[in-house]
């Protein structure tokens, strides 16, 4: 049986003038019938999503929506709501009664006018070989709309895309992401190793294998964008806000492309070696490190959780053994004799053992003590696999 995994392709729209001022309008329409949506669903309690179509899907209709289109925006805006719902009782908006908790439960969700939307195959079909879509608009259908993408993308949504695709606007461009089940190859179940991966601030990611991702580039770019958000900030108009919004955008695009850059490195040299991969679990580790001020930047800006979910989806489409250990002690213990002393790290870059006296670079003697972790890891569970003896 083939196992399949969700990933995303994004293409990015060329229409004509015409076919632009047709999507923005649509995008408009489509988000502002939203926001009334949900106005109606917070004054009738968030009631299920069948029950608010029959408060709303009449108003829709009449609004000059289609039919798909109006089905979309209700379930989008129930979404919307369990969405919330699960992140209030996850405590993400913080305790009963905190004032960001009270703000998101006393008013309405409210639906940007340039919010994605998503199309199903009755109201977007592809054109592979000419590279257009024909997408349903409030002004019609628009047919022949260009869309550019890589070779690579281009092969992906053609074996693979299914479901639903979202159309969004950022700065003026219109964007189509798709959503495509791509098979997972077969997992190599006897790894010949674990390639540990240490990540961090200073360097952001360390294999056990030598390959050192330095944070010093991105870092100083950072740094470089730190003093402008903070006078935009403080400037407080329109202007300054929407400059704001897209430096951020920018800045996060640079991060993301750095993470596609390494966790590419790290799955292809598993890949070629037959080799697993060890991570770091850091579930929660911004609520439970203590830092001071100027620290704390540097780590709420560090996106190791999306480094890691990039090196994982990487690894389930090679078939690369993939496993999370605790990273307890991995920067105190010795490598080579496994000795633990907090006095073993003696600086940030370096490692020295108190016992045996080796020494050696303290990110690499760390992705080390993780890739023995996983090798532990993975021969446990491997072994809880095999039936008992009768």
């Amino acid at each position: 049986m083939v196992t399949l995994m969700k990933i995303v392709a994004q293409v990015k729209l060329l229409p004509m003038p015409e076919q632009a001022a047709a999507l923005e309008c649509t995008l408009r329409a489509v988000n502002e019938a939203a926001c009334w949506v949900s106005g109606v669903a917070f004054e009738r309690g968030v009631p299920r999503e069948y029950e608010l179509r029959k408060h709303t899907y009449a108003e829709l209709k009449a609004r000059g929506l289609g039919a798909q289109a109006a089905q979309h925006v209700i379930k989008k805006t129930r979404d919307a709501y369990t969405t919330l719902s699960a992140n209030l009782r996850a405590g993400n908006l913080g305790k009963p009664g905190s004032e960001r908790r009270v703000k998101a439960e006393s008013k309405p969700i409210v639906f940007r006018l340039d919010a994605a939307q998503p199309y199903d195959d009755r109201c977007l079909s592809w054109q592979y070989d000419q590279q257009t879509v024909s997408i349903r608009t409030t002004a019609g259908r628009l047919k022949g709309v260009r869309f550019a993408c890589s070779p690579d993308a281009l092969k992906t949504l053609r074996e693979n895309r299914r479901g639903e695709s979202d159309l969004i606007e950022r700065d003026g461009v219109f964007y189509l992401i798709a959503t495509c089940d791509i098979p997972e190859a077969p997992p190599n179940e006897d790894p010949s190793g674990f390639i540990g991966v240490d990540l961090g601030i200073v360097n952001i990611a360390t294999a056990s294998t030598g390959y050192r991702a330095a944070g010093r580039g991105l870092n100083r770019h950072r740094k470089r964008q730190l003093d402008l958000p903070k006078k935009l900030q403080a400037k407080g108009t329109k202007s300054a806000k929407r400059l704001l919004k897209k430096r951020s955008r920018k800045e996060q695009r640079h991060a993301a492309n750095q993470n596609h850059i390494i966790s590419k490195t790290i799955v292809t040299t598993a890949e070629r070696t037959g080799y697993g991969i060890a991570l770091e679990d850091l579930t929660g580790i911004r609520s439970r490190v203590r830092l001071r001020k100027d620290q704390r930047q540097p780590l709420h800006s560090w996106s190791f959780h999306q480094l890691a979910s990039f090196v994982e989806y990487k690894a389930k489409r090679a078939g690369v053994p993939l496993v999370y250990v605790d990273p307890a002690y991995t920067s105190r213990q010795c490598s080579e004799c496994h000795h633990v002393e907090r006095k073993n790290r003696a600086t940030q870059s370096e490692f020295a053992c108190r016992a045996c006296g080796v020494m050696m670079h303290a990110d690499h003697n760390a992705s080390r003590n993780i890739a023995r972790k996983g090798e532990t890891a993975w021969i446990a569970g491997r072994e809880s696999r095999v039936p008992a003896i009768p």
